[in-house]
């Protein structure tokens, strides 16, 4: 495997991880899967961060940071308080408490995903695409943002 092969690699399982991802009963929404996971990721690994800081480090919009924040926070994913030393500016850090939807989201299975993507349902093949996966995780995902 080369580096090309390998950042395709990595776009087919985001997109897979997207598609695995529960969205009933969410409404429509103005900010995509793939921006809400980055900026969770990045509030996870700076606790007590800013929009502004989100934008700087991710490279996304201010307007879809923003979107992401309100999304994250109406899911109770994120909870945002007033910066004491700039009160026109919002810290934001995950919520204490899991969510309901973060539950949710967590718990999805990725095997009709991962089906969909090897073009069979296979119960055989599935599983051990998803073993191969879930080892993967575990070698190359940080602690930080390790499934709890």
């Amino acid at each position: 495997m080369n580096g090309v092969e390998l950042f395709l690699l990595g776009r087919t399982l985001m997109k897979i991880g997207e598609e695995a991802m529960p969205t009933e009963g969410i409404g429509e929404q103005s900010t995509s899967v793939r921006t809400v996971l980055i900026v969770v990721s990045d509030v996870r690994g700076h606790p007590g961060t800013s929009v502004g800081e989100i934008v700087s480090r991710t490279g996304l919009p201010q307007s879809a940071v923003s979107a992401a924040v309100a999304r994250l926070r109406a899911a109770g994913a994120v909870e945002t308080m007033t910066d004491p030393a700039d009160r026109r500016r919002l810290l934001i850090r995950e919520a204490p408490q899991v969510s309901e939807r973060v539950t949710e989201v967590r718990a999805a299975s990725i095997d009709d995903a991962v089906a969909a993507a090897l073009g069979t349902d296979d119960p055989q093949a599935v599983g051990e695409t998803v073993a191969a996966l879930e080892a993967l995780a575990r070698r190359l995902i940080p602690k930080t943002l390790a499934r709890d």
